[in-house]
């Protein structure tokens, strides 16, 4: 097989841009998967005033075939979370230094903006589907979250 390199470092550098951990591209009988690894975040310190700090990767490594069977299954998320609609990175506040949206214990009203998920360069403010009291909130600044991840849970 001969390897496209500058394809892998295209790919490698649109996990960077979007945040994703893997992709995986065929072309043909071609198939070229790349992957990495996350680090939580990273200091908004290293940033301009008012861009938002991404978090960072390692360099592409290989993705294991199959998942370690000592590894722990996920806790169950609660049924009334509010789940996050793309992938992407979540932002509690809405720019660097500002108050966080919203903290447990506070009440919103259906349509009050929870938080917010970066994906591609745009800023999606992602809202409260109903009134209530914010019970908990499952994610911290500056985390990549996957399609369809628990969010924030009102009850």
């Amino acid at each position: 097989m001969n390897i496209d390199s500058a394809l892998v470092r295209e790919l490698a550098e649109l996990l960077a841009e979007t945040g994703l951990s893997e992709i995986e591209v065929e072309d043909g009988d071609r198939k070229i998967r790349v992957s990495r690894q996350m680090i939580q975040q990273m200091t908004a310190a290293a940033y301009p005033a008012g861009m938002p700090a991404m978090p960072m990767a390692s360099a592409p490594v290989a993705a294991p075939a199959a998942a370690p069977a000592a590894e722990a299954a996920p806790a169950a998320a609660p049924v009334d979370a509010v789940k996050s609609p793309m992938v992407g990175t979540v932002y509690l506040a809405p720019e660097p230094g500002a108050a966080d949206f919203i903290s447990v214990g506070k009440t919103v009203k259906a349509g009050d903006v929870l938080l917010i998920v970066e994906a591609m360069k745009v800023m999606n403010q992602i809202t409260a589907p109903k009134s209530g009291t914010v019970t908990a909130i499952l994610v911290d600044n500056q985390q990549p979250v996957e399609y369809d991840q628990p969010l924030v849970v009102i009850g």
